[in-house]
């Protein structure tokens, strides 16, 4: 007779069987991980010769420039790609990232350190792919992720207008990131888990339910918020790598380094306008300010340089856009902390010599001027960042022209100290019926040194 098997030895082969086949798993992963990597870094894109008429047979149109110069404003072009006191759209703006700082590049039609050597395909490929006239990988600081979706008639309208611009002779500036982030490969094995190019003819999405008969104006405004807009790029979390998070885009993002809040813009309680008057969300996109809110920090910025510029149906299709999105409860709030009685009446004293008298004893504002902190969403939302952000740095709307003479809000950087700071934070957060928590000093001394919350 045989002997019985080994129940010990046969569980130890099926374990060694198992543990085989993930490693070959595993290898078979890796190795197509860096086949993909390696095709980001030396398989360029083929250069698509436009089927644009208006490119093809009207090149330097002024009806084409015209358009590309509009569409500048609507992708907020100029903001970057000026520096502080240089030649609009000379490049050579440092952009702060968590990885070392990105130069953006001359984009005037010089032929030699600007775009005047570039053809229609080139800069269709450098927004479509993220890749550069001499095939080198682009930094996901230009976002090209958002760019992507820009259809190729107004990337070449906007290539028309571009080779308009006065050349202006600015060699672009090596970017001073940090090792391993300033290498091609790195970029390569980003590109390979974060990005995914758009279609080269997207079908536009279907309308939600309801808004049927709206359905042009509706994907314009998905069109320009997705695309030339990329409020993505702000209003979405970003993980570890820089990446934004998809499944939660819009829901709210810290902007890396400058360290303000883009709040989240499918909720009620931050920066969602599903419940406010269409003719609200056209004014604050238009003019900065609107009975609900008003735009400081970077969203000035976009206001001022932007924003301002889109036409009335634009404006009114973003708006549209933007009430449509599906609204998301806010997460359910700690319990928060109170100040105590000696921070609350540091708080009250300080906000009584520095604030009441453009605030209101009460927190009530003054309309059309300036914004009442009693029930105010930016003061109550759990995260105190953009708070500290005003009181620390002022609050200074877009002058636009519906706006052209708006009022401001001092910065404190340099007269009230941090325990001064996180008193007066604390207490607009919990007086005239607030009820956010306090903020705490150490809190202050964070966004005074620009260091994430």
């Amino acid at each position: 007779m045989s002997a019985p098997a080994n129940p010990v030895r046969r569980s130890g082969s099926t374990v060694v069987t198992v543990l085989g086949a993930l490693l070959a798993l595993a290898l078979l992963g890796a190795a197509t991980f860096v086949v993909l990597v390696l095709l980001h870094l030396y398989r360029a894109e083929p250069l698509v010769p436009s089927t644009s008429a208006a490119e093809t047979s009207q090149q330097g149109s002024s009806a084409l420039t015209e358009q590309g110069a509009y569409l500048a404003r609507v992708g907020n072009c100029m903001q970057c790609h000026t520096a502080q006191g240089g030649a609009p759209y000379a490049g050579g703006r440092g952009i702060e990232t968590p990885f070392g700082v990105v130069y953006s590049s001359n984009l005037t039609s010089d032929p030699d350190t600007g775009l005047g050597r570039w053809t229609s395909a080139e800069f269709w490929r450098a927004l479509h792919h993220g890749r550069s006239r001499d095939g080198r990988l682009l930094a996901p600081a230009f976002p090209y992720t958002s760019y992507t979706q820009v259809a190729r008639a107004d990337a070449d309208a906007l290539f028309a207008f571009l080779q308009t611009v006065p050349a202006t002779v600015r060699p672009n500036r090596q970017h001073a990131l940090r090792f391993p982030y300033d290498t091609q490969l790195a970029l390569a094995a980003w590109r390979t888990l974060f990005f995914r190019p758009g279609e080269d003819s997207p079908v536009p999405p279907p309308a939600p339910s309801g808004l049927d008969a709206q359905a042009p104006a509706w994907q314009r405004g998905a069109y320009l918020v997705g695309g030339l807009g990329h409020c993505a790029a702000c209003h979405t979390p970003r993980n570890a790598f820089g990446a934004s998070l998809d499944a939660r885009a819009l829901g709210g993002g810290l902007i890396p380094v400058q360290n303000w809040y883009a709040p989240a813009l499918d909720v009620a309680a931050e920066a969602g306008v599903a419940h406010w008057p269409m003719q609200d969300v056209v004014a604050l996109l238009k003019t900065g300010l609107a009975p609900q809110g008003s735009a400081i920090g970077p969203m000035a910025e976009v206001v001022f340089n932007s924003t301002q510029y889109l036409t009335d149906a634009d404006a009114a299709a973003m708006a549209l856009y933007l009430q449509s999105l599906p609204q998301r409860q806010a997460e359910p709030k700690a319990v928060a902390a109170a100040p105590g009685a000696a921070v609350s009446a540091r708080g009250a004293q300080v906000y009584e010599q520095q604030c009441a008298q453009c605030h209101g004893e009460q927190g009530e504002g003054k309309a059309g001027a300036f914004p009442a902190l009693a029930g105010n969403r930016a003061v109550l939302m759990d995260d105190a960042t953009n708070v500290l952000r005003v009181l620390l740095q002022g609050g200074y709307l877009p002058a636009t022209a519906g706006n052209p003479r708006p009022h401001g809000m001092p910065p404190f950087l340099q007269t009230l100290d941090d325990a001064d700071i996180a008193a007066v934070a604390s207490y607009v957060r919990s007086a005239w019926g607030n009820s956010a928590g306090r903020v705490a000093t150490i809190g202050v001394h964070r966004a005074r040194e620009r260091r994430a919350p």
